[in-house]
């Protein structure tokens, strides 16, 4: 069971993220709004490094009831996207299956007010254990991805099931938001040339009011 909130608390929120570099832009950000408490956790790359890291956090008293939102950068799959675009996940797609993500629509109207001037792109996020690139990119775009990443679809999914959350109205709150710093028509060479991607770096550090504008909407159920 999880711990029951004391009167008018908001229940934590964890907010996961693969890099340094990330949780450096993240930490950065302003958290004068934060409802609760906010912890920016770095899992390390890669799906498995997600589900163990997000698994620990989780499985603290302190942060049992967390909200969980997978963030960071990832590759953008449609044409005509641009470093610094956002993904708002409707859900996230990965091996052990689909998990839908909670407050899409709040969480796309609080990034454009958060991030003016920036498009906004919503639909499935796809996890892979490996960077995609060239024809692959192609084909995960076919099946309807919009972007995808290595850690998201591990996170949401680890989260959902930790605990004493369900399905349904007693589903864990969880979102999956991510920076393009790669697209069709601006391919990476290699990972570390993250560190260059100044506009992506940017806007990942001014989400945090969008975040906690999600995490004030959420009614979490009391157990």
């Amino acid at each position: 069971m999880g711990h029951e909130p004391g009167p008018g608390a908001s229940p934590p929120l964890l907010i996961a993220c693969a890099l340094g570099i990330e949780q450096f832009a993240l930490r950065r950000g302003d958290r004068g709004d934060a409802p609760g408490p906010v912890t920016v956790l770095r899992t390390g790359m890669g799906p498995d490094r997600a589900r163990r890291a997000v698994s620990r956090a989780l499985g603290e008293e302190s942060r049992r009831d967390a909200a969980v939102i997978a963030s960071g950068f990832c590759a953008g799959l449609a044409p005509g996207m641009h470093p610094g675009d956002l993904i708002v996940a409707d859900e996230t797609r990965g091996p052990e299956g689909t998990t839908l993500c909670t407050g899409t629509d709040v969480l796309v109207k609080a990034l454009v007010r958060a991030v003016p001037g920036r498009s906004v792109h919503t639909g499935p996020l796809i996890g892979s254990d490996h960077v995609v690139r060239g024809p692959e990119r192609a084909a995960l775009r076919a099946d309807g991805a919009i972007a995808v990443d290595m850690e998201s679809a591990a996170t949401l999914r680890t989260a959902r099931t930790a605990g004493a959350f369900g399905e349904g109205p007693d589903a864990r709150p969880v979102a999956a938001v991510r920076v393009v710093v790669d697209a069709p028509e601006h391919e990476l060479v290699r990972i570390g040339t993250v560190r260059g991607g100044i506009s992506a770096f940017r806007v990942l550090r001014a989400v945090l009011p969008a975040f906690f504008e999600w995490h004030r909407s959420l009614l979490l159920p009391r157990r």
